[in-house]
């Protein structure tokens, strides 16, 4: 029941994320503004964020970011759907690896949730620590190039979002062991600014124009900085030997990966719709009267 709950969870997360996100990409390619659509995408995926607040609260988060990042995968037949098309073979491929190795890591791993719960003060030095590193990194990309711009933006947010997911597994624990505590901790406040710092830089690595670099960032560093914090602050590991261990850890590589082939592709697509709208628009300017 500890592992099968925060599985589900975790999967009815990276679904709704997955549709909240494509409705809201259709929605404003498609007017231009933030529409009904946009609206129902954003709801959709607040569910989502609800659902893995959920899995968090209930399990390893070894265990919950890997399957939420099958939310690529489940929005490659969202948006052949939407773009009355097929999904190519690539995409199918790259998923099927994904799929596989996500299955091949959990299966072989079986993290189990960790009753261990850093003391205010290491967490608050930690998050301090890597917002530091942060801020030199947004003032490297503020005098960077587009490219570099969108690389060291898509960063910062994807470390963002993986502390993110340490503060919202505190929070939830929180919530379910000592409700009347949860206003007088430090870790709600801190998710609060972390989240909202979070989303301005990933608007600012979308904002640089390319997404084919700050997108395939943003999901992998996400992924590795909320493993990472959550084995060195809360203490979750692996009960395996060291051949396997490696083995996970090329298990992890090829996942990884897989995940940036899939936010590569999308970022392609996500581009040429962008590109398409613009010269509609343009050529509906030129050939107005």
């Amino acid at each position: 029941m500890h592992s099968w709950v925060p599985a589900l969870l975790s999967v009815l997360a990276a679904l709704l994320i997955a549709g909240g996100t494509v409705m809201r990409q259709r929605a404003s390619h498609a007017s231009g503004a933030i529409a009904r659509g946009w609206w129902i995408g954003a709801i959709i995926a607040l569910c989502g964020f609800a659902s893995q607040v959920a899995a968090l609260g209930l399990g390893s988060i070894l265990l919950v970011q890997p399957l939420v990042v099958l939310a690529i995968l489940f929005a490659l037949p969202m948006e052949a759907w939407a773009d009355r098309r097929r999904p190519l073979r690539i995409e199918w491929a790259w998923g099927a690896v994904l799929v596989v190795c996500v299955t091949l890591f959990l299966a072989i791993s079986r993290p189990e949730p960790s009753q261990r719960r850093p003391e205010n003060l290491l967490m608050v030095a930690t998050i301090g620590v890597v917002i530091f590193v942060l801020v030199c990194c947004v003032i490297a990309a503020e005098r960077s190039n587009q490219h570099y711009k969108a690389l060291l933006y898509g960063v910062t947010a994807g470390a963002l979002f993986g502390m993110s997911a340490l503060l919202v597994k505190s929070v939830a624990y929180q919530v379910i062991n000592d409700f009347g505590r949860t206003f007088t901790q430090p870790e709600i406040y801190l998710f609060v600014i972390v989240a909202g710092s979070g989303i301005i830089a990933q608007q600012r690595a979308f904002g640089a124009g390319e997404l084919q670099t700050s997108f395939p960032a943003l999901t992998v560093v996400e992924l590795a900085v909320s493993m990472g914090l959550g084995v060195a602050l809360l203490g979750e590991n692996l009960s395996v030997s060291v051949p396997t261990a490696l083995f996970l850890g090329v298990v992890l590589a090829v996942m990884v990966r897989a995940v940036l082939e899939l936010a590569k592709l999308a970022a392609v697509r996500a581009e040429a719709i962008s590109c398409h709208t613009r010269q509609s628009v343009a050529t509906s300017d030129v050939t107005a009267p």
